[in-house]
């Protein structure tokens, strides 16, 4: 018999009256990301959105990790579909689920009857199962509050469906129901991960990267764009827009004080990421700022930034120390392509004395010998967008 992917539904379960918008998105996601593996039937019922291959040939592990990264599934199961008769069940479970019970010392059975003609009530089958799961395990006890092991069971319509312990999915909410975003992307720790947690909450996102050649490398750049392509499982394809800075850079550093380099310099990131936001019809910014991590992330130097676009700015990673956001870097694959030891435009001509608290008063009388809607225009007029496909 087949095999089919059930998606168990998190938070998405409190929404209201819209509900339907959020499960309707997770299974356009899902649908997206299965494209490349066969043909797949995705649909949703009562709290769990269903996978079906609808032919041999499709590649039912690589939907099942595939469906792992789909951000709104707290939970996903690899499920049996065998007949509807209690030894036929029974023998699927003994062999689908060989190597859990085999790992397991206690176990319980939960089963649902959507199909109300089949002989057996939950409770009735239940019990059958689990007595001769009992019987047939000795290694095994049954245990109702905190088993190693919970065959689940549901008799449906047409067959009947076994699977064991979900496995972990993504959490958060689909991509695309809270808007769409421009995520500042660096080749360091915390950008993509405030990135994937931000598409975590829902947000669509578009790149936006600063790159500085010739003091910056191709090979700087194509570190980016390999970070993008780790992030596409969790937020779908992505468009990485690569900002020609060295103009900027330079600029700044014939007519600045170079106390204020770093704060003039994320001042006009902030604003051509804004620009793009605008371009693309994004809503808010994010970035990876972490409180007190670098001179340019003191609350002070955070307000000197922020100030020069109306537009909100998410920092999600602002409150987390660095192991925290280590943690989640590896969690997502990302921690082994941030390290490699290319340089990214925030190296470039740093100050050797920082201003740690620096005013907005000062930053505008230091800009004031520039021509800042020129600069960012052509900067946003000259951009490379890069398309990252999901692989």
């Amino acid at each position: 018999m087949r095999e089919i992917i059930l998606l168990k539904l998190g938070e998405l379960v409190l929404k209201g009256l819209n509900r339907h918008r959020f499960e309707e998105q997770l299974m356009a996601n899902a649908k997206r990301r299965l494209k490349p593996l066969g043909a797949f039937k995705v649909y949703t019922r009562q709290s769990i959105t269903y996978v079906e291959p609808q032919s041999d040939d499709c590649d039912t592990a690589a939907a099942f990790a595939a469906m792992q990264k789909v951000f709104g599934a707290a939970d996903v199961c690899l499920c049996r579909e065998c007949e509807k008769d209690q030894d036929a069940m029974l023998a699927a479970i003994k062999e689908f689920l060989a190597d859990q019970i085999a790992a397991a010392r206690t176990f319980k059975v939960e089963c649902k009857r959507s199909d109300k003609t089949f002989p057996l009530n939950s409770i009735q089958l239940a019990q059958y199962l689990g007595g001769e799961l009992d019987e047939a395990y000795p290694h095994m006890r049954a245990e109702m509050h905190h088993p190693d092991l919970i065959v689940n069971v549901e008799v449906r319509e047409t067959a009947a469906y076994i699977h064991g312990n979900p496995a972990p999915g993504a959490g958060g909410l689909p991509v695309g129901v809270g808007g769409r975003a421009v995520s500042l992307l660096s080749g360091g720790i915390d950008s993509p991960v405030a990135s994937w947690m931000m598409a975590k909450r829902g947000l669509s996102l578009e790149m936006v990267h600063f790159f500085s050649y010739p003091y910056t490398s191709p090979e700087a750049k194509e570190k980016v764009l390999d970070l993008a392509r780790i992030l596409t499982p969790y937020t779908g394809r992505l468009v990485v827009h690569v900002v020609p800075f060295t103009a900027i850079q330079e600029e700044l550093r014939r007519s600045c004080p170079e106390e204020l380099f770093t704060i003039l310099m994320r001042r006009f990131m902030m604003r051509i990421a804004a620009e793009v936001a605008h371009r693309t019809g994004s809503g808010c910014l994010i970035t990876g700022e972490s409180l007190g991590q670098v001179a340019s992330q003191t609350m002070e130097a955070m307000r000197c930034t922020g100030v020069v676009t109306d537009l909100p700015i998410f920092r999600p990673v602002v409150g987390m120390d660095k192991e925290e956001i280590v943690r989640i870097s590896r969690k997502i694959g990302a921690f082994e392509t941030s390290i490699l030891p290319y340089e990214d435009c925030c190296t470039v001509f740093t100050p050797k004395h920082p201003r740690l608290k620096p005013t907005r008063a000062e930053c505008e009388r230091a800009e004031e010998k520039l021509d800042v809607e020129g600069m960012v225009k052509t900067a946003a007029d000259n951009i490379e967008r890069v398309f990252i496909a999901m692989e």
